[in-house]
């Protein structure tokens, strides 16, 4: 049996990341991810994107 476990990925995320945010960010966080009806992770992510363009 392999020693991984899990479904396989076309886009790995191995690097964990963990901040401190404002209740007031939370909230937008949350709002954002409701109304996009996605988790934490992809919103962050997109936001991270959005600071490449500029």
């Amino acid at each position: 049996m392999s020693p991984r476990t899990g479904r396989p990925t076309d886009n790995p995320r191995p690097n964990k990341l963990s901040i401190r945010i404002s209740d007031e960010d939370k909230n937008i966080l949350e709002n954002y991810c409701e109304r996009e009806n996605i988790n934490r992770t992809e919103a962050i992510s997109r936001g991270i994107k959005k600071l490449e363009e500029k």
